[in-house]
């Protein structure tokens, strides 16, 4: 389970959160929307532990290391590397040693192409790369995944493959924080959906309580107000 209790976070006197409190159990998916700046980042980067909060309280396993998958919106990898070569690295730095054949599946489910598997990642697209984190991150087999903008960079059939995986992640008793601004794609995949702004969580519902027109409707009326 996920757990932020009562969080606030400012920076130079600017509130950031503002008693943001959370929940999400295992198995399930939930999306945080909200613009650029409505604090979806800081909220991911204190679970991850790069932040600490002013006030409140948070809960999210044992070892961040070991029991946590992130995905960011812009991968960053070893451009004289391949993809495969980036996968097993990073797989290697968190104590997991996986044979060549389980490295290459790791990349096909999450729909890299093979041919670009031992291609340096410098002539990766945008996309490739962000397959090759969602790589690593899969490959961990972690208690929770924290995504910001996951799909950033792919294309429609790719964000399928990734919507398919999380629900195969969460069906498996993971335990899933999404932040995006993608309306569409976290009402696809998400359970629950919470509307953040301005550091405040002022909306929260389940997916299958709206469409995806009457999600947008709902969000651009919290945005505009």
């Amino acid at each position: 389970m996920i757990a932020l209790q009562n969080i606030q976070k400012s920076f130079a006197g600017q509130k950031a959160l503002n008693n943001l409190t959370l929940e999400i159990k295992a198995g399930e998916i939930y999306g945080l929307l909200g613009a650029n700046g409505a604090g979806k980042s800081t909220t991911l980067n204190l679970l991850l532990g790069f932040l600490s909060p002013d006030s409140g309280t948070l809960t999210m396993g044992k070892n961040l290391k070991t029991e946590v998958g992130y995905i960011p919106e812009n991968v960053n990898l070893y451009p004289y590397l391949s993809g495969i070569e980036n996968l097993d690295y990073f797989c290697k730095l968190t104590g997991l040693k996986y044979s060549k054949i389980e490295l290459t599946d790791f990349l096909s489910e999450c729909g890299l192409a093979k041919e670009a598997h031992n291609k340096r990642t410098q002539s990766y697209s945008k996309g490739m790369r962000q397959k090759v984190g969602i790589a690593i991150a899969y490959a961990k087999k972690a208690k929770f995944y924290l995504l910001d903008e996951p799909a950033s960079g792919l294309d429609p059939l790719a964000s399928n493959e990734l919507s398919e995986l999380l629900k195969k992640l969460a069906s498996n008793g993971a335990t899933i924080l999404m932040a995006s601004h993608d309306i569409f794609r976290v009402r696809e995949v998400c359970q629950r959906i919470g509307i953040l702004k301005q550091g405040s969580l002022v909306k929260e519902l389940r997916s299958e309580e709206v469409s995806a027109n009457e999600l947008e409707q709902l969000y651009l009326k919290y945005m505009q107000n």
